[in-house]
């Protein structure tokens, strides 16, 4: 701890901040912002109802509109509270009705008949917005009585009630994909960086040439034909139709052999003398040396997997092989979208990224930066 507080509080002159230290600390902040802002607007957004999502101007926080209900009036609908300044005195009050916008009608709940069901018109307290200079805007926006409410409903409707939104079905359909795609991704992309980079033969570098080409190309112009190629396979509405056709990746075979470039050759030079196999110098010496390179290449494969939505979109048709992001279209209607759901929704399915790259994001700044030098 001591070590990180001297990191933060170091200053670029000896005794002084300097105008460099307040570029510097200005930029981390602005950086923050804008990493995290969006993230934490989503998850704050996620506790608010569908109302609440409307407002204008819109407010981080999910305020909510404080109500009171009164026994044997109205009970079905609870009436919203108001501060009200009346004759120099500010008043809790519950407002019943408003005509024309400007003329609201209020009880106090702290003064009202014995018998509450007998409440007329006599009893309500008229407040006239035009004969107090008042616009109807700023009125609703600052004597409205709101509090902090977080709405759990959002996640608890979804988790256990909804009827459309299998989340155990979708999880363990996301989880499958992502785990054996990101195996298969790490296997078929080691053997082949293990061998354009310590091999020799004829067209090797045309062939790793070609392979950072396919970067070039657009994923909608492979779209059908590697949809045709499933179908003939039959592996059409099956997840192994998710999970194959992007098993290799240019940018894993790439970001591998430009750190397996870094491993000597007289290891694997030695190992062939005492009589190791192809196969046990890759598997008892390549790869764990890598293991920087492959620890980047998994956290990355477990994104692209875990967040993929258009070809499993394309790929799979049943309900029950759906995956999380494809299960979030249980909120979507022809005429309405369920926000809330979707948001408190989307927050959990950012929650096993967070948790892996919190495990794995050591390896990251290693395993890029290494890429490329020869040690």
């Amino acid at each position: 701890m001591t070590a990180i507080r001297n990191f933060i509080i170091r200053k670029h002159g000896r005794n002084r901040v300097d105008v460099v230290d307040f570029m510097t600390y200005l930029y981390l902040v602005a950086g923050v912002l804008v990493m995290f802002g969006p993230v934490l607007w989503v998850i704050m957004s996620s506790f608010k109802t569908r109302d609440q999502l409307f407002e204008r101007p819109p407010r981080i926080l999910p305020y909510k509109h404080q109500t009171v209900v009164i026994e044997g009036f109205n009970e079905d609908q609870p009436l919203e509270l108001y501060d009200v300044e009346i004759d120099g005195e500010t008043k809790r009050l519950a407002k019943v009705n408003v005509i024309a916008s400007v003329l609201y009608q209020f009880l106090d709940p702290e003064n009202l008949p014995d018998d509450t069901a007998s409440i007329s018109r006599d009893d309500y307290i008229e407040y006239n917005l035009r004969d107090q200079g008042i616009d109807p805007r700023d009125f609703e926006s600052d004597a409205r009585v709101e509090k902090v409410t977080f709405a759990t409903d959002n996640y608890r409707i979804p988790l256990q009630e909804s009827k459309t939104f299998r989340f155990d079905v979708y999880l363990k359909n996301s989880v499958i994909v992502t785990l054996v795609a990101t195996i298969i991704t790490l296997v078929i992309n080691s053997m082949a960086a293990f061998a354009l980079s310590k091999y020799k033969f004829a067209g090797r570098d045309t062939i790793f040439v070609i392979i950072i080409g396919t970067l070039m190309i657009p994923i909608s112009v492979i779209l059908v034909p590697v949809f045709l190629v499933i179908t003939q396979l039959d592996m059409n509405n099956t997840l192994w139709g998710v999970i194959i056709p992007g098993a290799a990746t240019p940018t894993g075979v790439f970001l591998l052999r430009q750190y397996m470039l870094t491993i000597p050759d007289e290891l694997i030079e030695s190992a062939r003398i005492d009589g190791a196999s192809e196969w046990r110098i890759y598997w008892q010496i390549i790869l764990p040396l890598a293991r920087p390179a492959l620890a980047v290449l998994a956290i990355f494969s477990v994104m692209w997997r875990w967040n993929d939505f258009l070809w499993p979109l394309i790929v799979l048709q049943r309900n029950e092989l759906f995956t999380l992001q494809l299960g979030l279209n249980a909120f979507q209607g022809e005429l309405q979208i369920q926000w809330d759901y979707v948001l408190a929704m989307t927050v959990v399915t950012l929650l096993p990224i967070t948790i892996v790259f919190a495990f794995l994001q050591r390896f990251i700044t290693s395993g890029i930066a290494t890429t490329g030098m020869k040690g």
